[in-house]
């Protein structure tokens, strides 16, 4: 299986439960790892049979911007559920990161694997 990745794209959004969550953006991270069979596009250099990763992080950052979810769970599972049925990927692993949701944690966040069932 061929993965392409996006390391670190950041994004900022309403997300969380608490009043302040509901008002104030916060920066989240994500690392997203996709599925997708690069053979012809390394055979013919033709971007038209790759996956296109400029277009996938412009289509999420700007997804996460206009959403205002409570939990990072949704927003994962919204996330997966664009990259599998808009960009034909097969597999997904989705790691989403809210630095700073827990004053002694640098890092803190969810890791879902979706697949097309």
């Amino acid at each position: 299986m061929d993965i392409i990745f996006l390391g670190a794209l950041e994004a900022a959004t309403i997300i969380g439960i608490y009043d302040w969550e509901r008002e104030t953006k916060q920066t989240i991270v994500l690392d997203i790892e996709m599925a997708f069979d690069i053979r012809k596009a390394a055979e013919t250099e033709d971007i038209q049979h790759t996956l296109d990763y400029k277009a996938v992080s412009e289509r999420i950052v700007s997804f996460v911007e206009q959403s205002t979810f409570f939990l990072v769970e949704k927003l994962a599972e919204e996330i997966a559920h664009i990259l599998l049925t808009e960009f034909n990927t097969p597999w997904v692993k989705v790691t989403l990161n809210k630095r700073g949701a827990i004053s002694r944690a640098r890092d803190v966040g969810i890791i879902i694997e979706r697949g097309v069932k």
